[in-house]
């Protein structure tokens, strides 16, 4: 194992009890730094999320300084700034395997240390959480904290106001604290963004809010009633200066802040007052995504997020040298493309919530900054935002990754699906995503959208093929149209080929063969060439056709393999429970025909992390396992034909 600097207190704590009863209060400040100064060490040299925890290092310190954790609950939104939470919580020497196949989680995670009080992976999810648990606490008659750590934007989504609209009137020990660094992964947009900065930068405001806060500490002792004139008093002073009541407190949560989310003394002293009110209550932090790394502060923001292996002292991206041509990564294919389609066609608006850079439509956020549009963490708003805009004749392309479009599934289905509108869905990151785990595979949209009616359903193998879908789906309006693609590079260097329409519902014959027949879907098509190209090497000729449609299926080229094969394997980057393997069986029972047909994909349960081609090989679906399914099944004909 290589060796992480730890740092002489860092090195005294295996858990937070030992950072309550091991470090003065003196020391935080320079324990901070040595947490600090880890992060950096090991995502240096072994990646992963960055600067979100860098920000929250104070803050992280402060809350197990605090907080008698693991019974006090800390809940943790967006779990990529919970670094120094798992450092802190026994698994400071594990750490190097974070996101690594067989390693820690990225994320918290139940199941991986009883101070993960909730998994979590996307985002807005806190408050509601540890809302559940404080009530859970309060009907068993149980006395606990329970901290909702929400911030890196995740205030923007609406599973956050619903959890504070429960919350304010639920008698509960819940403390929000919002880490304000007014960044995501992207900047942050929107009024929510405009309103915690008119509080952070309202200098009178704050002022009086001080003076305001010391009156109330001084009358308190003469009775609630006296507390109670003079916290009216408090929120009419904030809407005159403000211009408008606080927007925490109209959900009845008593706000405390801003406070600055780098003093770690300070924000101590605060978490041990604001123990001491019951109630609902948000602390609003300020704090800086990068924090105490130079390059990070001073660079680009969104390129610090994950920013892969870098030089420590340098600050230097470690970039693996390109092949001289090499395949473009599908993201930038679509973000090109849009780009294109839109210089021919003025209908065409682009549509993210929060991912710009991820999926690449900041391409056209900068060509076109009047028709691409950011709506924040907010997929359920996106959708009907795109179904809003296709009422009126555009034709929205709504990219969502693949597993935050389960967040807006009631939304496909009664808002675009329904009513059949022209909106084109373009899933990034379909099937296994690699190191970020279980949240963030995409592993079920082939089989949660071919059930929704009026929904087309497709994947291309390469880049070319997803242009060519791109402008099939904004040619005519044949309402809702899904494609989906993978995390990563493509498989073709030319890619930008004319555009050519494909006849909805059809696939194509990669090659012909005898005995088995492989039907794939996907960009995993391409190991498929690879087993095909492999086994005729060894004399064994094997057909291959690429699917391109779940829904509606080529039934044509589906009675050309039944009525040719009795072999079929059927392979997808998708879960098999529902999947386009499940569609082949089902034609094949609703048209009588007989054949042994394998299904490889992702198997019933949830995959964990490691490199795409460690999960492929584990879930048995690349190029070798094709090999060895098809040499099984001439195997078992061989055996019966001697029989």
């Amino acid at each position: 194992m290589t060796e992480y600097k730890t740092g002489k207190l860092l090195g005294q704590i295996n858990t937070p009890k030992d950072l309550r009863e091991k470090i003065s209060e003196d020391d935080l400040p320079q324990l901070c730094d040595e947490l600090r100064d880890f992060i950096i060490d090991v995502v240096s040299k072994k990646g992963g999320h960055f600067s979100a925890s860098l920000g929250v290092v104070e803050l992280t310190v402060a809350l197990h300084y605090v907080f008698n954790t693991p019974d006090d609950k800390l809940v943790w939104d967006v779990g990529h700034q919970a670094y120094g939470h798992k450092i802190l919580t026994g698994r400071r020497e594990r750490f190097h395997s974070n996101r690594l196949y067989k390693g820690i989680s990225g994320f918290p995670k139940l199941s991986e240390s009883e101070y993960d009080a909730f998994g979590v992976g996307h985002s807005s999810t806190s408050i509601s959480a540890a809302l559940g648990m404080a009530v859970a606490d309060r009907l068993k008659n149980e006395k606990r904290q329970h901290i909702a750590i929400i911030g890196d934007g995740s205030m923007t989504g609406g599973l956050a106001f619903e959890g504070l609209n429960n919350g304010g009137v639920e008698n509960t020990n819940l403390l929000v604290i919002l880490n304000d660094n007014c960044m995501a992964i992207d900047p942050n947009v929107g009024a929510l963004k405009e309103y915690l900065t008119d509080i952070t930068t309202s200098h009178t405001y704050n002022k009086v809010k001080d003076e305001v806060w010391n009156l109330l500490g001084k009358i308190s002792k003469f009775g609630p009633n006296a507390q109670a004139i003079a916290q009216k008093i408090e929120n009419g002073i904030k809407s005159t200066l403000l211009h408008q009541s606080n927007l925490f407190e109209s959900f009845n949560f008593r706000y405390f802040g801003p406070i600055d989310g780098h003093d770690v003394t300070y924000l101590t002293k605060v978490l041990n007052d604001l123990k001491d009110i019951p109630g609902p209550k948000i602390l609003h932090c300020i704090t800086e995504k990068g924090k105490g790394y130079q390059p990070a502060e001073d660079g680009d923001s969104t390129k610090w997020h994950a920013p892969g292996l870098f030089n420590k002292e340098t600050g230097e991206i470690i970039k693996i040298t390109p092949k001289s041509q090499e395949p473009p990564r599908y993201q930038d294919v679509f973000g090109h493309t849009i780009v294109e389609l839109a210089e021919k066609n003025e209908k065409i608006v682009g549509v993210t919530p929060a991912m710009p850079s991820g999926c690449s439509l900041n391409i056209m956020m900068k060509a076109m900054p009047n028709r691409a549009f950011d709506v924040g963490i907010a997929e359920q708003h996106a959708v009907t935002f795109s179904a809003g805009m296709a009422t009126q004749g555009l034709i929205p392309f709504c990219n969502i990754y693949s597993t935050f479009m389960q967040r807006a599934y009631d939304q496909v289905i009664h808002d675009v699906a329904l009513q059949k509108l022209q909106v084109v869905f373009c899933l990034d990151r379909g099937g296994l995503v690699g190191a970020d785990g279980p949240t963030h595979h995409g592993a079920f949209d082939l089989a949660y959208f071919r059930c929704i009616p009026n929904m087309i359903v497709s994947a291309p193998m390469n880049e070319e093929e997803l242009r060519n879908l791109m402008f099939t789906a904004q040619a005519e309006n044949n309402g809702p149209f899904s494609i989906r693609y993978p995390r990563g590079n493509g498989t073709l260097i030319n890619w930008k080929t004319p555009f050519k329409k494909i006849k909805i519902g059809t696939g194509r014959r990669i090659k012909n063969g005898d005995y088995v027949a492989i039907l794939t879907i996907g960009d995993i098509g391409k190991y498929a060439i690879k087993a095909t190209q492999e086994l005729e090497k060894q004399n064994i000729h094997i057909a291959h056709y690429d699917m391109r449609f779940v829904k509606p299926i080529d039934e044509l080229l589906l009675h050309e393999v039944f009525g040719k094969f009795k072999k079929v394997i059927t392979v997808e980057d998708g879960t098999i429970m529902g999947g386009m393997g499940s569609a082949v069986l089902e034609f094949m029972a609703d048209n009588n025909y007989h054949a042994e047909v394998k299904r490889l994909g992702i198997p019933d349960k949830f995959i964990e992390q490691g490199t795409q081609q460690e999960l492929y090989n584990d879930c048995f679906y690349d190029d070798k396992a094709i090999v060895a399914t098809v040499k099984s099944l001439l195997e078992t004909q061989e055996n019966k034909a001697l029989a």
